[in-house]
């Protein structure tokens, strides 16, 4: 099939109003990447040519997509009359005649491009029509394919199925797949001769049989087809994604300690014996290493943990985070846009952002890295071996020098030279019996009301 071309026409027109949502239904998000982002990645796969139809107010829906297809077409539904005339948004881009015609909805997003290869596949062996069916648990508000001697005759929408098309187990997943040189001759066809005045994409099927063309339907599972309307739909599908998800994480190697509470993105790298706690949220972006350890509670976005370093429990690495070999980032830790070289060190309380922290170094509890000033960010630079005593402040630009030590409650405003010691704290004033001669103020005050 490698040498016949193909047009993937992605649907993603619908409102997000069943969500409740102002957001496009299609930017809703599994698995840490948007609903269109996923299905364009599986058309993308199978090397289609790539056309989305959106909404007149979908602007945003063909930033997100362009963003993952640069080479896309685009093409707006201004009425919403159906699915075929959804289609048909985008005649110009099948005049072009590619041997293959997929029609695809952005919000399906767990389609595998293997079985869009399946459906690729029955028209390259000679059917007009394919089109994708499942079998669910329960059939019912499913319109059901009907297929006799290996051949697709119709669908059939449950209202108007009889009793023994009830009966049929095969249900329509909506995705189908089109002839291209016979493509707009059977979407031409597709007529509005119905209650809502709607052209729907089923006919052709219909239509395709008496035009003498072969329809068939290729079963694939039931997540392929699995569309989200709702929020709870939404969390269903992730729900989904994410146990195929930590199974896989599993059965490379990861310990997930408790499984179930972890969650993963779809692009989420993890080297061997990596152990993850309960309670762990990886966004998107995240490399972990060989033997590092992700304790409970812990946050990860956009970062890169290094060999056996250790990552909370209760912390935060944002994007950039970049953690060398045995690396300790303990509770209550955030790190953003930082290098933290080999064996350094911040077991608590601390903000490290925008900043290098040299191979060896220690940040004391309650430490910050004072990065923004109101307008920019700045860079805070410690270097290797340095030491910074708890509860200082670093503010930035400043370089700690290697070996360097910040003495506790310092607040550093100029560069520390390596080796050197750094106090930036008020001398402390000690007055004796003080708080005596106060109660004794007080009590006088008090007898004098």
């Amino acid at each position: 099939m490698t040498d016949r071309s193909c047009l993937a026409i992605v649907l993603a027109a619908g409102e997000g109003t069943r969500m409740r949502s102002r957001l496009p239904k299609v930017l809703h998000r599994i698995g840490g990447r948007t609903m269109i982002a996923r299905v364009l990645d599986a058309v993308m796969a199978g090397g289609a040519r790539v056309a989305v139809v959106r909404g007149p107010d979908h602007a945003a829906v063909e930033d997100e997509a362009r963003r993952v297809a640069p080479d896309a077409s685009f093409f707006t539904q201004t009425e919403r009359r159906g699915t075929a005339h959804a289609v048909l948004a985008a005649r110009e881009a099948i005049a072009r005649d590619a041997d293959d015609v997929l029609v695809l909805f952005g919000d399906t997003p767990l389609v595998r491009p293997q079985i869009l290869a399946a459906l690729r596949d029955a028209i390259a062996k000679g059917a007009s029509v394919a089109v994708l069916g499942f079998r669910p648990a329960s059939p019912a508000g499913y319109g059901r394919l009907i297929v006799q001697g290996g051949e697709l005759i119709d669908i059939r929408e449950e209202k108007d199925a009889n009793a023994a098309e009830l009966a049929i187990g095969l249900c329509n997943g909506g995705l189908m797949a089109l002839d291209g040189k016979r493509a707009l001759h059977i979407l031409d066809k597709i007529d509005d001769a119905n209650a809502k005045k709607e052209f729907y994409l089923t006919r052709a099927v219909a239509i395709a049989r008496q035009m003498g063309l072969k329809a068939v339907a290729i079963d694939a599972e039931e997540d392929d087809v699995r569309g989200i309307n709702t929020k709870t739909q939404l969390a269903e599908t992730e729900a989904i994604l994410q146990q195929k998800l930590r199974a896989a994480a599993m059965e490379a190697g990861v310990t997930l300690v408790a499984p179930e509470t972890v969650f993963l993105s779809e692009d989420t790298k993890f080297g061997s014996d990596v152990t993850v706690e309960p309670y762990v949220v990886i966004g998107p972006g995240v490399r972990v290493d060989d033997g590092a350890t992700i304790r409970a509670f812990s946050h990860l976005e956009g970062a890169h943990v290094g060999k056996g370093a250790r990552v909370g429990p209760y912390a935060r690495l944002r994007p950039g985070a970049d953690l060398g070999a045995d690396v300790h980032i303990g509770n209550f830790v955030e790190v953003k846009a930082a290098t933290v070289e080999d064996g350094a060190k911040a077991n608590h309380l601390s903000y490290i952002g925008d900043a290098r922290v040299g191979a060896g170094a220690n940040v004391g509890a309650g430490t910050i890295t004072c990065n923004y000033d109101g307008v920019a960010k700045h860079r805070t630079d410690i270097g290797a071996g340095a030491f910074v005593g708890s509860n200082s402040s670093l503010v930035a630009p400043v370089k700690i020098g290697d070996g360097a030590y910040v003495g506790s409650g310092s607040v550093v405003t100029k560069d520390v030279p390596a080796n050197s010691l750094a106090l930036g704290r008020a001398q402390q004033t000690v007055k004796e019996g003080w708080v005596k001669r106060l109660r004794e103020l007080k009590s006088l005050g008090k007898s004098k009301g």
